[in-house]
C-alpha cells in the first residue's frame, strides 16, 4: 500500500475523518464547495484504494451511500459533482437534482468534485467528467436523479428495518424519516450507517418533472458565498510546501521548435534553478515567479519555424474561401438541390460568409502545480477535463495512471480552452527535470499567443426562392479546420465532424431541397472547442443568410422564418421573442432591430438586438432580448445568468474578437489588442424562458453565444441597409460597404 502523503498544514475535523475513511478503504471526497473549496494538501479521497482488512470508521464519520452521495450523522448531504464549476452553476443544479429525489434538507446540502482517479479505477463510475458541450445537467440529470432516489430508498429501508415495519408505512421529508402510523421519526443521519448495507430489490422510479418541488425553483448558487468573500480557490492559488515556480516561453509560431538557447544573461541572477528545454518551448524554474518570468524573457532563443513562419493572414483568408469551392463531405442531402437551383422560375441568392480565429481569453491564464514523487503524482489545476489531465500527466511522468491524482479547483474562465492540459504537460516535464514540486504559470501573452483558437471558417451559400417567396433549395459549403486533427485525435473516418456543420445540417427550417457539406482543412494554427463550438461561427453564417433571403423575398424577417417552421418549440421561442422585443414597432433613423433563431446542444435559443449606427459607421448595441427553450429548468437563476453571459461573450466576438496571423504568429498578445466588450458597451439584456417539457433536457452553457452575431448584424442591416458578411464589426468599414 502506498503511504499517504504527509499534509503540509493541519487538517480540519472533516479532513481528518476522511483521512481515516480513506485509510480504511472508504472513498470520500474531492473538493468541497463552498466552505472547503480548496486544500493545499493532496485530498484523502484520492489515495489509492488500500489492500488488507477494512478499518472501521470512527463514530461521527460520514457514510458513503454511493459514489454520488455521502451523508454525515448530522444529516448533512454531500453530492459528488462530475462536472467542473466554471461559474455556470452546474454544481448547484446537479446537487438540486439529487436533493429533489433524496428529500433532504436543502440547507444541509454541499457538493464536492468527484475523483478522476476513482473514475479510472472504477471504470467510469462518474460517466463523463469533461465539462464541454453544455454537458452537466443535459447529460447527467437521469443518473443523478436515480442516485438520489436510490439513496432515499435505502435510508427508508434502513429505518423500516429498525422499526420492524413495512417500508410502505415510511416516508422521508426534509431529511427526516417518519413512521406514518406511530409518528416515530429518525433523521437520515441516524440511519445512514445502517443504510450503507441495504440492498434494494429494485431501483426506485424517479420523479417526473411535474412532481418536482425543488428543481425548477430559482435557487441561490452554492458557489456564490465563497466567491463573494474571497475564500474561493482557483488553480492559480495552489500552494504546496517546497514548491518552486516556472515560467515558459513558447515558439511564437505554433509547431515551431527550439533551435538554440543562449542563457548567458541568466548568469549571476538570484533564485534561478534551471532552464528546461522542451520541443516547442523553454521554461525557467526559479524560487519566485517574477524571477522565473524575467529570466525567461532574458533568454535568447533561436526558433525553427519552418514554412509556417511565412504564413500571413491574407493567405489563410484565401485558403478558406477556396476550400468552399472544393469537394465536400456531405452532412445532409435532401431532395435535389442542383435541379432546384437550376429551375427557370427560381430566384437564386448567393453569399460568402467568413469568421476569424478567436481567442478564449479567460481571466485566469493556464497554470498547473505538480508534485512528482517516485510512487505518485499530484496535480492541482483549473481544468475542464480531469481525465485529460490525469492521462497527460501520467504519460509525461511515465507513471501508472492509477497513481496520478488530480485536485480540481474553481476555474477562472475556460470556454473550452481548459480541456487541453498543455500547462500540466509542461509542469510535469519541469518537475522531472528539477526534482521539486513546481507551480507553472503562463503569462497573459503566452495564453494569447499559444491558445488553441476558435476556428477560422468560411461558408458559401446558394439558395433559390420560389415566386411566392418560399425557400425551395439551400446549398451550404463550409471550409473549416478539423478539431479532432488539431487536438491530436484520430480524424473521423467519414471526414465529417459534428462541430463543422453544427446548426447548419440540423436547421429546422422546412426546405424541400437542402445540401450541407464541409471540407476539413487544417493549417499550422491550432484550434479547439470554444464556447458555442460550431454554432459560434455557424450561427452567424446561417441566420445572417436567412435574413438575406427574407429581404430578397421582400418579406419581414420574423414572418419569413415563421412561415418556414413546423416545429412547435422553434415557433414558440420565435413568437415569444417577437413579442418581448416589440417586433414591428417603428425605430428612429439610424437604428435597427434584428433577430436570430437556432438550436444548439439540445436547446432552442432566439435572440433579438437593437442597435444604433452613427454617421461614421460605429455600432452601439442598445438592447438584447434572449428567449430559450431548454425544455426543463433545474435552476432558472442559472439559465438567466448563462443566457446573459453567453450574449456578452458573443458580443465580444461580434464587435472586436479577432486573431490575425503575421509571419505565422498571432499579432494579438494581450487585452490591449484583443479587446473584450466593456461594461459601458454592454446593453440591457432581457432573458425569458419558454419551456415546453418533454423527455429531454437541453444545455445552457453554449446556446446563448451563437445567435448574438447574426442578431446584431441583422439589426445593422435594418439600420443601414448594409450587409455584414465578415466579423468582427471593428474590422468592417460600414461607410464603404
Amino acid at each position: 500500500m502506498n503511504a499517504p502523503v504527509k499534509p503540509p498544514t493541519g487538517l480540519s475535523r472533516r479532513q481528518a475523518i476522511n483521512a481515516v475513511l480513506s485509510a480504511g478503504g472508504g472513498l470520500a471526497v474531492g473538493v468541497v464547495l463552498p466552505k472547503d473549496v480548496f486544500a493545499a494538501n493532496p485530498r484523502p479521497s484520492d489515495q489509492p484504494k488500500p489492500m488488507g482488512p477494512r478499518i472501521e470508521s470512527p463514530e461521527g464519520a460520514p457514510r458513503e451511500l454511493s459514489a454520488w452521495v455521502v451523508i454525515d450523522p448530522d444529516s448533512s448531504v454531500t453530492v459528488r459533482i462530475p462536472h467542473n464549476e466554471l461559474g455556470q452553476g452546474t454544481s448547484t443544479a446537479l446537487a438540486m437534482i439529487v436533493a429533489e429525489e433524496l428529500h433532504c434538507d436543502w440547507a444541509k446540502v454541499k457538493c464536492e468534485y468527484a475523483s478522476a482517479t476513482r473514475n479510472l479505477r472504477e471504470k467510469g463510475v462518474y460517466h463523463s467528467m469533461t465539462t464541454v458541450g453544455s454537458q452537466g445537467v443535459r447529460t447527467s440529470w437521469a443518473f443523478l436523479q436515480q442516485a438520489g432516489a436510490s439513496a432515499r430508498g435505502r435510508l427508508i429501508e434502513a429505518a423500516a428495518q429498525q422499526w420492524q415495519c413495512d417500508v410502505s408505512e415510511c416516508a422521508c421529508e426534509q431529511g427526516v424519516i417518519h413512521h406514518t402510523l406511530t409518528g416515530r421519526k429518525l433523521t437520515i443521519g441516524q440511519v445512514c450507517n445502517a443504510a450503507v448495507a441495504v440492498k434494494l430489490d429494485k431501483e426506485p422510479v424517479i420523479k417526473t418533472p411535474a412532481e418536482f418541488r425543488l428543481v425548477g425553483k430559482p435557487t441561490p448558487r452554492l458557489d456564490t458565498p465563497a466567491k463573494l468573500d474571497g475564500s474561493a480557490k482557483y488553480g492559480i492559488d495552489a500552494r504546496i510546501p517546497g514548491m518552486v515556480y516556472a515560467a515558459v516561453i513558447g515558439c511564437p509560431v505554433p509547431g515551431g521548435k527550439v533551435k538554440s538557447i543562449d542563457d548567458s544573461a541568466l548568469q549571476g541572477r538570484p533564485g534561478i534553478i534551471k532552464v528546461v528545454r522542451m520541443d516547442g518551448a523553454v521554461a525557467v524554474a526559479a524560487d519566485k515567479f517574477w524571477r522565473a518570468k524575467t529570466a525567461a524573457d532574458a533568454l535568447k532563443i533561436e526558433w525553427d519555424t519552418g514554412e509556417s513562419g511565412k504564413v500571413q493572414q491574407a493567405d489563410l483568408d484565401q485558403l478558406y474561401r477556396d476550400v468552399t469551392l472544393r469537394k465536400m463531405v456531405s452532412a445532409r442531402n435532401d431532395g435535389d438541390v442542383t435541379k432546384a437551383l437550376a429551375s427557370a422560375d427560381a430566384k437564386v441568392v448567393e453569399a460568402l460568409y467568413e469568421a476569424p480565429y478567436q481567442a478564449h481569453a479567460p481571466m485566469e491564464p493556464l497554470n498547473a502545480t505538480v508534485w512528482l514523487q517516485p510512487d505518485r503524482l499530484d496535480v492541482w489545476t483549473s481544468t475542464q477535463s480531469p481525465p485529460a489531465v490525469l492521462s497527460t500527466a501520467a504519460k509525461a511522468a511515465d507513471m501508472d495512471p492509477s497513481k496520478v491524482f488530480v485536485h480540481v479547483n474553481f476555474i477562472g474562465g475556460g470556454f473550452g480552452r481548459k480541456t487541453s492540459p498543455d500547462d500540466t504537460l509542461q509542469a510535469v516535464l519541469v518537475a522531472k527535470a528539477i526534482g521539486k514540486p513546481v507551480k507553472l504559470v503562463w503569462t497573459r501573452e503566452q495564453d494569447f499567443m499559444h491558445d488553441r483558437y476558435r476556428p477560422q471558417a468560411a461558408a458559401r451559400f446558394r439558395a433559390s426562392l420560389r415566386p411566392d417567396g418560399r425557400m425551395d433549395a439551400l446549398d451550404i459549403r463550409v471550409g473549416v479546420p478539423s478539431l479532432n486533427r488539431s487536438l491530436g485525435a484520430d480524424p473521423v473516418a467519414s471526414g465529417m465532424e459534428g462541430p463543422a456543420v453544427e446548426c447548419l445540417s440540423s436547421t429546422a427550417y422546412t426546405i424541400p431541397n437542402i445540401s450541407v457539406g464541409a471540407n476539413l482543412t487544417n493549417t499550422h494554427v491550432p484550434v479547439s472547442y470554444c464556447r458555442g463550438v460550431g454554432s459560434s461561427q455557424n450561427g452567424f453564417f446561417i441566420e445572417s443568410f436567412i435574413d438575406e433571403l427574407a429581404h430578397a423575398a421582400g418579406q419581414d424577417p420574423y414572418k419569413f422564418r415563421r412561415a418556414h417552421l413546423d416545429r412547435a418549440d422553434w415557433i414558440g421561442v420565435l413568437d415569444m421573442l417577437a413579442d418581448k422585443v416589440g417586433w414591428g414597432t417603428p425605430m428612429e433613423p439610424g437604428r435597427g432591430r434584428g433577430l436570430a433563431l437556432m438550436e444548439c446542444y439540445g436547446s432552442i435559443t432566439g435572440q433579438a438586438a437593437e442597435v444604433t449606427v452613427d454617421a461614421k459607421g460605429k455600432v452601439k448595441v442598445d438592447r438584447m432580448v434572449v428567449v430559450m427553450d431548454c425544455y426543463h429548468a433545474a435552476n432558472p437563476n442559472t439559465i438567466h445568468q448563462q443566457m446573459e453571459g453567453g450574449a456578452i461573450f458573443g458580443l465580444t466576438q461580434t464587435l472586436f474578437g479577432q486573431i490575425t496571423i503575421k509571419d505565422g504568429a498571432s499579432q494579438q498578445t494581450n487585452f490591449h489588442n484583443y479587446r473584450p466588450v466593456r461594461m459601458a458597451e454592454t446593453p440591457v439584456i432581457e432573458t425569458y424562458l419558454h419551456l415546453t417539457g418533454g423527455p429531454k433536457w437541453g444545455g445552457i452553457g453554449e446556446p446563448g453565444v451563437g445567435p448574438t452575431p447574426p442578431a446584431i448584424c441583422n439589426a445593422v442591416f435594418a439600420a443601414t441597409g448594409k450587409r455584414v458578411r465578415r466579423l468582427p464589426l471593428a474590422s468592417v468599414d460600414l461607410t464603404k460597404i
